[in-house]
């Protein structure tokens, strides 16, 4: 059944929904920081996965007692289940929100303050809440199998980066038995939104057979999870991974199609996640409002929104929502939480369904709000396709390769006031460097096309390029899939002509324009930053000679005066 009468929903939508409100903080939260991490990890999923499949079971026998649970518990035992469980949403949903403030302006729209993402966030997901269920389920109807495909297709082109050797460096590691009961009480107390399900289940459409579809969602989720543990380390490298606080991000940075169709891919996954994230704050206030109105706490229209916010943004000596959410869900709210179902189940005996249901919030309509250039126009934005850094010593030298438009399209002579082919800028370091280009030059410098990275022999030679990766490092726009060389002046290859193209995409063709037979392996950003973590080291990048106005490249292992 694809769409169902009389405000219920179908098993399907119920599946999606499920998918969309737990795949973003999961993917983004858990990875990260060692929460869950490598075997220790995918076992401890394993392990949860039978006792969370017994749990929604008991959940679809407790339908009747979350209906009403003042009169199945009396007025005070009620209100304050209600209160118990309005703790997880306006908590849950700060976190949430507090995520998003953080990271849409690092990946979609830079220079918007995330006070102002957090509010627009919230306005968004809260318009709507007090209206029926049905077009939430609709929206899951069809956005649920996108974001689901979507995922799964970053998951598979990111197979093709793995490497053996970094499998390799996980299997030498022993498996630490002692942290497999961590990892499994993780996962369990991720799955603690699970216990607001038996306030949308009575509006789902054959609520009896519904375990299937709940278990099937289930199951799903703890795959992608157990799959995003196992390739995050093929691809990023034990020491990269320990050290990355959200490490589905640089893997999503090097996630691009084959033969580089669309340059900055990862836009599109950023989008993904960012649709799941408002989906899920949706969901916690769509649950919220459901449990004022059955617990008789008034109606949470306005007002729980409006607290979610507060919680927020609010930070009390530099302490914020994610010192304290992780402590308060698996301290207290997950312990409480069984506790008082246990105490609900042996005194809930009525069955009382009561129609009332809590609309879906225009989530889509977000994307048009939260998207787009961040208040700087495309035609008002430089794009530099090659970046050159050298050192003199002291300081830093970054040249910016500009493609050469006119030509590039076909049109034959350089328009007027255009942008120059080679830019320089110096300073002692590349905190400067970024200042002195924002009182000189009027264009927005966006780095998210770049293809090639020129480093400089002395920038090598003495040590310096570490440094200029721990800068790299913090450019969020910047892919994982750019390809690095080493040259002896990056200025004059880049001033270079490409033969009407930046030297950014001529680079790029001498590597991938050949047959399979004739192609040469390159370096990738992401290669060097594995090495670079895993040893302190810099891989031998293929080397540029610049000779009468041309240039060769010379691969490691070839003869460079041949």
């Amino acid at each position: 059944m694809k769409f169902t009468e009389n405000n219920r929903i179908s098993h399907r939508q119920l599946y999606r929904q499920m998918v969309l409100t737990f795949l973003a903080p999961f993917l983004l939260c858990l990875p990260g920081e060692g929460a869950l991490a490598g075997r220790e990890g995918v076992v401890g999923i394993l392990a949860a996965l039978p006792l969370l499949a017994g749990y929604v079971i008991l959940l679809m026998r407790m339908v009747p007692w979350y209906t009403d649970p003042v009169k199945n518990l009396g007025p005070v035992q009620g209100r304050l289940a209600g209160l118990f469980f309005l703790s997880y949403v306006f908590l849950t949903g700060a976190y949430l929100l507090d995520l998003m403030a953080e990271l849409i302006p690092e990946m979609l729209v830079p220079g918007v303050p995330g006070i102002w993402i957090a509010f627009l966030s919230v306005c968004v997901c809260s318009f709507g809440t007090h209206r029926g269920m049905q077009r939430r389920g609709r929206m899951a109807e069809v956005s649920g199998g996108l974001l689901l495909g979507g995922i799964v297709l970053m998951m598979v082109l990111c197979l093709g980066q793995s490497r053996i050797s970094y499998l390799q460096e996980m299997q030498e590691t022993a498996l630490a038995a002692g942290e497999i009961p961590g990892s499994f009480y993780t996962v369990l107390c991720a799955f603690s939104g699970l216990s607001l399900l038996p306030f949308m289940l009575k509006d789902v459409e054959k609520r009896g057979t519904a375990g299937k579809t709940l278990l099937l969602g289930i199951t799903a989720l703890c795959g992608i999870l157990a799959g995003m543990l196992l390739l995050l380390p093929a691809v990023l490298g034990q020491e990269r991974l320990a050290s990355e606080r959200y490490p589905v991000l640089p893997l999503m940075a090097g996630a691009d199609l084959p033969g580089n169709v669309l340059a900055r891919f990862d836009v599109l996954w950023a989008g993904f996640l960012l649709y799941s994230l408002l989906f899920a704050l949706g969901s916690l206030f769509h649950y919220g409002h459901q449990i004022t109105e059955r617990a008789r706490l008034g109606s949470g229209r306005w007002w729980i929104p409006a607290a979610v916010f507060l919680l927020g943004v609010t930070e009390s000596g530099g302490t914020g929502i994610r010192d304290y959410y992780g402590f308060w869900l698996t301290r207290i709210f997950f312990p409480g939480m069984l506790l008082l179902q246990a105490y609900m189940a042996f005194r809930g005996r009525r069955k009382w369904n009561r129609k009332a249901a809590c609309a879906c919030a225009v989530i889509l309509s977000g994307c048009l709000f939260l998207g787009g250039c961040g208040a700087v126009e495309p035609e008002k934005r430089m794009y530099p396709l090659a970046l050159g850094v050298n050192t003199d010593g002291q300081g830093f030298k970054v040249t910016y390769g500009m493609p050469d438009l006119p030509r590039a399209t076909g049109q034959g002579k350089q328009e007027e006031g255009g942008s120059l082919p080679v830019l320089s800028i110096q300073g002692a370091d590349f905190q400067e460097i970024q200042k002195r280009y924002d009182r000189s030059q009027e264009k927005y410098l966006d780095i998210s096309h770049i293809q090639v990275i020129l480093l400089g022999n002395a920038l090598v030679e003495n040590g310096r390029w570490q440094e200029f990766l721990s800068w790299l490092k913090q450019e969020p726009f910047m892919g994982e899939n750019v390809y690095l060389f080493s040259t002896e002046d990056p200025e004059a290859v880049l001033a270079l002509d490409g033969e009407g193209s930046s030297m950014g995409e001529f680079l790029t063709g001498l590597l991938e324009n050949r047959l399979p037979g004739q192609q040469k392996e390159g370096v990738t950003l992401r290669q060097v930053y594995h090495l670079w973590y895993q040893e302190g080291a810099l891989m031998h990048l293929p080397v540029i000679k610049a000779e009468n106005d041309s240039i060769q490249v010379f691969f490691p292992g070839e003869n460079k005066d041949g």
